[in-house]
């Protein structure tokens, strides 16, 4: 059965990969506007609590490249700072730009909800349930977050943290407390959009979401620790919900001031029973979806993979001395704007991008040294030692200041680019190849400064991690595009995470095909346009 679920899901990721040319189920589908699902849940029959909305000072982005020096336990300030700024509704924008749907969004129907976490689409299908044990400053229960007003929905009484630590295989980082943070995903508020490819996308936002999390731990800091191998029913059956309707995708571990936890299990296994609101009237479910999620399930008693085996699924090495033909990189812009300002101003380019001026060297360079920086965090499959990772970054130059148009892979350990030999004709032509390549009409790629494309090895991981391994996957190259987001904000660099790229050409013009790289995602790098009509109100 291991077997079949690993080869269902590498069919899926490669269906996934070609959909560009080879359209995935269902064909010709249209999403159904106006019986679209709220972007915020909610709960009925609950007590709601609402958190504070003031948050200590954060540190510069700059800061949180790297682990803090001294680490302390989290406390209800900090965890409401934690959720606010990464998940919360912090603005509402409005500009003229090129998606289809800015008429629209004039309407508050379907007004658009800047957050500090970018996602997919837009659409923001994740949810977050805090599940806090005796040393908690509320009740010990069930606790729903809700986006849309920075407050606490209470959905069960009692301390039930013990079963999340069975849950992890009472993995080290889980008995060390009694709070809890799961990240699910609701299915249908991605789908409803992307049908078959939602589970590509839903994972990558879950990735973005943890880096959140870690970068704003580390401003604050204050320790985290993933925890990606667990009982998926056990947690979905605590939280009463429908596996194949909405899933926990990850659980957090938060170190908490006061005793240790208490290890008494409850036998009478209570559950969440509260209604939650659905606005859709109807609601679809996609077979492809439900079989990849399901193949992808860990059942209790499940042994996690040794940590060790993550460093078989890194990427290739990088030469260990200079070539040549490299390109050293300036040092990178300084990213000195505080993690707060970065996660409010944060937002996709849309479209808006001017060719000129050209980015600079340092601007890419500070923008690709913060995304791999993300590459490195305190994980249940991780080593504890020196985590290695899991990915790398290609990047395909067209208007950069001093650095030769052509594909580079970008190397950390030198801050250089090292040169992919290109067919000459696409260098020549790199605004016929760029716009070629997207299949899409919101983006006008001639005017794009660099093309950033994160790359990983899909087969490698399903052997290190099994059926685990591409929510694995999806979860690092999340964290990069969040992590490149901040940074080009703090640098001033227009940025945009782009699904409508081809993934096959280029995994052929980086001379991946044959090898076992795949590029998963792809960011989009140039100077943004200075005059435009803009609507920015801060929450």
């Amino acid at each position: 059965m291991v077997n079949s679920d690993i080869a269902l899901i590498r069919d899926y990721a490669e269906a996934v990969f070609r959909r560009g040319r080879e359209p995935m189920e269902p064909f010709n589908f249209q999403p159904d506007w106006d019986d679209g699902p709220s972007k915020i849940k909610t709960y009925g029959d609950v007590i709601t609590m609402p958190l504070p909305h003031d948050h200590p000072p954060l540190r510069p982005l700059a800061a949180t490249a790297t682990l803090p020096d001294t680490e302390g336990p989290w406390s209800f300030t900090s965890l409401a700072t934690l959720l606010r700024m990464s998940y919360s509704t912090l603005c509402r924008r409005l500009e003229p730009n090129w998606n289809q749907d800015t008429l629209a969004r004039v309407g508050y129907d379907h007004a658009v909800w800047g957050r500090g976490t970018a996602s997919g689409g837009g659409l923001y299908p994740l949810e977050i349930y805090w599940v806090s044990g005796a040393t908690g400053p509320l009740l010990p229960g069930v606790y729903h977050y809700v986006t849309g007003s920075h407050a606490l929905e209470r959905l069960l009484v009692g301390d039930l943290t013990e079963r999340v630590r069975a849950a992890t295989g009472h993995h080290p980082s889980a008995c060390e407390t009694d709070q809890f943070l799961l990240i699910s995903v609701k299915f249908w508020k991605n789908a409803f959009k992307y049908n078959s490819f939602a589970y590509h996308v839903v994972t990558q936002d879950v990735g973005a979401l943890l880096t959140s999390w870690e970068l704003i731990a580390r401003a604050l800091r204050m320790p985290l620790r993933r925890v990606m191998w667990f009982a998926d029913r056990a947690l979905n059956d605590l939280l009463g919900l429908d596996t194949l309707g909405e899933s926990v995708l990850a659980v957090v571990p938060l170190p908490w001031a006061g005793p240790g936890p208490d290890r008494v299990l409850n036998d009478a296994a209570p559950r969440v029973t509260k209604p939650a609101f659905e606005r859709s009237r109807t609601v679809i479910s996609f077979p492809t979806v439900e079989k990849v999620h399901l193949a992808a399930l860990v059942d209790a008693g499940e042994a996690r993979p040794d940590p060790e085996v993550a460093r078989s699924a890194a990427p290739p090495a990088a030469p260990p001395a200079a070539r040549p033909q490299e390109v050293p990189l300036p040092p990178p812009v300084e990213l000195g704007m505080d993690l707060g300002e970065a996660l409010a101003k944060r937002r996709s380019a849309f479209g808006g991008f001017a060719a000129a001026p050209p980015l600079t060297a340092a601007e890419l360079g500070g923008v690709l040294r913060m995304a791999t920086a993300a590459r490195h965090y305190r994980a249940d499959i991780h080593p504890a030692a020196d985590p290695g990772p899991l990915t790398r970054l290609f990047v395909m130059v067209h208007r950069v200041a001093g650095v030769p148009t052509g594909g580079y892979v970008y190397l950390p350990e030198r801050h250089a680019l090292d040169p992919v030999e290109i067919d000459p004709d696409v260098r020549e032509h790199m605004p016929s190849f760029l716009q070629g390549s997207y299949f899409l009409t919101n983006y006008n790629l001639d005017r794009v400064g660099a093309v950033v494309a994160i790359t990983a090895r899909l087969d490698p991981a399903l052997a290190a991690f099994g059926k685990r391994g591409y929510r694995i996957l999806n979860a690092e190259v999340g964290g990069l595009a969040q992590a490149g987001y901040l940074a080009a904000t703090a640098a001033g660099v227009s940025c945009g995470a782009v699904l409508g790229l081809d993934n096959v050409t280029y995994n052929g013009v980086f001379h991946l095909d044959g090898t076992d790289e795949r590029t998963f995602l792809f960011l989009l790098l140039g100077r943004g346009r200075t005059a435009s009509a803009e609507l920015d109100y801060r929450l």
